[in-house]
């Protein structure tokens, strides 16, 4: 049976399901494992088709209120909710560093508030959500959202608290009921945000927490009949999986999956800023979906890059994440090591050379892999078309535009892309040839949640973000009016 809670960095943790407003234990119970030093820090309560058939009926019970609550007052529980987590700040950052590895000091410097804004961006944003109304030959068209029942959340395990948020805030501001399947390695603030959701004040069952294994949890939910919605953040392959499941009850699907960004470095730019950027590639130890691993420049400026980018990244300390001199920490699980060094070994194999890098850190155990820079790697090769999601980039030169654009979309993967140039006409150009839902010229990862953000290819279906989140997890619909007899019309 499970245990109910975990003492985790000194913050208990339930680790039972949180269902229709209460705890709910399972028969059987997973191991969570720290990547930190891999010990196991929960047994945490294992769900199945049960579990989620009853969170599903908790949340279509709870979407009957919530989804009549007036937008003002989803607005002020959104913000509650936004204030516990800021209340909560370091539980929440000490818990999530032992559970997934990422920096401490990021976690409470960025990310953590980042959650806590998700929430109060979608409460601002809802209360100003509207189109103004037009006309067709005479005729009023009035455009309104309105709730669309019961959403299923699949997160992943490199952030759980911040993507989760991302999704489940513009989806309670909907008016929609939220089930959410956490990832296996990495699910324990997801129990936290569930106890913050009620002490804000949100309605029982209209958020809930499923626990459990993608294959027993995960593919009962995406299955079931009554979800209205299913969002996922995680692999292509999982996500054809998930789309056949949802095709039999046709539910609509937003998908945010793998990248294999490019990175490109013209001639004219500012070298230390790209390669600051550059080097940033390996935060959160190359576990970002984003992250542009290909990195592509001008070949005049080639050797001046490769310089100051091994100066800089032999300079990163690698070590325990709650260390606040550490820059990179640890992957996530001993599988996924195993599968960056496959990776990695295969590259070396078929020619590649490794300019930094190349292997486990063995000081530091199993569950640390060192920044890695490939460097004369045949066209073609697999590190250079497939996601590793790991500290391993690749540097590419190019001789013209043509070319540095040609390489930035040889891959299946259009998530991404970074553009360095001081030339305004040249990222215009570039910009508008590149295939990829977001593009940065001159920095890296700023993210306002009023623009859209998903992959173009096999990088994504569907954008998140300001209107576009209501539009999924909403039902859109116009009401059309012909002309009243009398005027405006009556009561």
């Amino acid at each position: 049976m499970n245990r109910g809670t975990m003492n985790v960095e000194g913050v208990e943790v339930s680790t039972e399901h949180w269902i229709g407003g209460e705890r709910i234990a399972s028969d059987q119970v997973f191991d969570d494992a720290s990547p930190i030093d891999g010990a196991i820090i929960a047994h945490v309560a294992r769900g199945g088709r049960r579990e989620i058939d009853r969170a599903v009926a908790a949340a279509k019970a709870g979407f009957h209120a919530w989804g009549r609550t007036p937008p003002q007052e989803r607005a002020r529980v959104l913000h509650a909710i936004g204030a516990g987590i800021e209340r909560r700040l370091p539980e929440l950052a000490a818990v999530e560093t032992r559970d997934a590895g990422p920096l401490l000091r990021s976690m409470q410097r960025s990310v953590v508030p980042r959650a806590a804004h998700n929430f109060h961006h979608f409460a601002d944003h809802l209360a100003a959500l509207e189109v103004p109304d037009f006309e067709t030959r005479g005729h009023r068209n009035h455009v309104r959202w309105e709730p669309s029942g019961v959403v299923a959340l699949i997160t992943p395990w490199n952030a759980p608290l911040m993507l989760a948020t991302w999704k489940i805030a513009p989806a309670l501001a909907s008016g929609a009921a939220v089930v959410l399947k956490p990832a296996e390695w990495s699910p324990l603030t997801a129990s936290l945000l569930a106890d913050i959701t009620h002490e804000a004040g949100l309605p029982p069952g209209v958020f809930n927490v499923v626990q459990g294994l993608g294959e027993e949890a995960g593919a009962a939910l995406v299955r079931h009949p009554d979800v209205d919605r299913i969002s996922f953040t995680g692999s292509t392959q999982t996500a054809r999986a998930i789309a056949a499941a949802a095709a039999r009850n046709l539910t609509p699907l937003s998908f945010e999956l793998g990248g294999k960004s490019p990175f490109l470095v013209f001639d004219d730019a500012d070298l230390d800023r790209a390669v600051t950027h550059a080097v940033g590639q390996y935060d959160h130890a190359g576990q970002v979906c984003l992250a542009a691993t290909r990195l592509l420049v001008h070949r005049r400026v080639y050797d001046a890059f490769l310089t100051r980018f091994l100066e800089r990244a032999r300079a990163l300390r690698q070590g325990d994440p709650r260390d606040p001199a550490t820059d990179i920490g640890p992957q996530i699980a001993r599988e996924h090591v195993a599968r960056i060094d496959r990776f990695v070994q295969t590259a070396i194999g078929r020619g590649a050379r490794v300019a930094l890098g190349g292997g486990p850190n063995e000081e530091l155990g199993g569950l640390y892999y060192r920044p890695t820079l490939f460097v004369d790697v045949p066209g073609g090769a697999e590190i250079l078309q497939e996601e590793v999601f790991g500290p391993v980039l690749t540097l590419q030169a190019f001789d013209d535009e043509d070319e540095a654009i040609a390489l930035a979309n040889g891959t299946r993967y259009g998530l991404a892309a970074a553009i360095f140039t001081q030339s305004r006409a040249r990222a215009e150009r570039v910009s508008e040839r590149i295939v990829a839902g977001t593009i940065w010229v001159n920095c890296f990862f700023v993210r306002d949640l009023r623009a859209p953000f998903g992959g173009a290819r096999q990088s994504g279906v569907g954008r998140e973000g300001g209107n576009w989140s209501f539009d999924f997890y909403a039902d859109v619909k116009n009401v059309c009016t012909a002309p009243w007899a009398n005027g405006e019309g009556g009561a």
